[in-house]
């Protein structure tokens, strides 16, 4: 990679931990309400995974989703007002911060574990049936990983040779259960041979690396129109969710050397990049996100007279 490159995914990062540090404002405030699962720590995942998909490449996403919207090309300001609750919402406000949906750059998500995989299969199955090289991605957690969905979409996206990819975020807890009392990153990734695929793991803190990596397996999966399992260790800085006390946590000390824009940052330093040009890279993505969140706090909430919208069938006759 590139200094250049390097340079752009440090900016996604810093763009996408903006744009969660402005949706904790919501949480504090309670304008927005039931459980919010941020990304922040795990943002090298998802910016290693920029200029690798295609417009027509599906993205199915879990309830930590934010990240996967924005490199998927979902607008920064309807995903803040749906995440907020607004009518401007990319939903209208229906969705919430657990179910964006965006037709047109082809993303989803949903906060059941391990309903990634099956949506993203049906794409997948959509795909070979139009004869489209375009890859279906889903996304999951390692706990997501041990559900049955794992095991049934990886038969069939073997046995009809479908073009599926596997991005498993292993961020250390299974909500609270550690990885390690139940799998490993190794483990995770070389179930991938048992369905006769082929399967990686990645450094999630390096974006370097996991560029490099999500290249390779998506352009396996779209040549050869097989399925590949990526998992990326990394980890998760705040609770499985806002206010979760995380009991089962220990105190960690410094974690500074698992955070992905501190690591990137050490390696553009040592390449000759300016330290002022990587503060301004942060402090322009502060600003940003902050301009999108005054916008969507003027926003109005959403029609009192919507709120059975979209919960049982309209329209028809008789």
């Amino acid at each position: 990679m590139s200094e250049l490159i390097l340079l752009d995914r440090f900016q996604w990062m810093a763009r996408i931990r903006a744009f969660e540090q402005a949706c904790l404002e919501g949480v504090r405030t309670r304008e927005i309400h039931g459980e919010l699962h941020l990304a922040i720590g795990q943002e090298a995942i998802a910016a290693g995974m920029v200029g690798w998909m295609r417009d027509d490449d599906a993205l199915v996403s879990t309830h930590r989703n934010h990240s996967h919207a924005l490199v998927k090309g979902v607008s920064p300001y309807a995903l803040l007002a749906e995440i907020f609750e607004r009518s401007t919402g990319l939903c209208g406000g229906f969705g919430g911060h657990m179910h964006p949906f965006d037709v047109r750059h082809r993303f989803s998500a949903s906060g059941i574990v391990g309903a990634s995989l099956p949506v993203a299969l049906g794409h997948a199955y959509s795909n070979r049936l139009s004869e489209s090289d375009a890859v279906a991605i889903a996304v999951t957690g390692e706990g997501g990983a041990n559900h049955g969905t794992f095991h049934e979409c990886m038969v069939m996206a073997s046995a009809w040779k479908l073009p599926l990819m596997i991005v498993i975020e292993n961020n250390g807890f299974a909500i609270s259960v550690k990885t390690q009392e139940f799998a490993t990153a190794d483990v995770l990734a070389h179930r991938a041979s048992a369905y006769g695929c082929a399967g990686a793991v990645v450094d999630g803190t390096d974006v370097d690396a996991v560029s490099r990596t999500f290249s390779a397996l998506i352009s396996q999966t779209r040549s050869e129109m097989m399925p590949t399992v990526l998992v990326a260790s990394c980890r998760r800085f705040q609770g499985h969710y806002e206010g979760d006390v995380q009991a089962y946590r220990p105190q960690e000390g410094d974690i500074s050397a698992f955070d992905p824009l501190v690591r990137t940052r050490r390696d553009l330093m040592s390449t000759g990049v300016p330290v002022e040009d990587l503060d301004r890279i942060e402090k322009d993505a502060g600003v940003e996100m902050q301009g999108l969140l005054a916008r969507v706090r003027s926003d109005p909430l959403p029609n009192s007279v919507d709120a059975l919208r979209n919960v049982f069938a309209e329209g028809g006759e008789g």
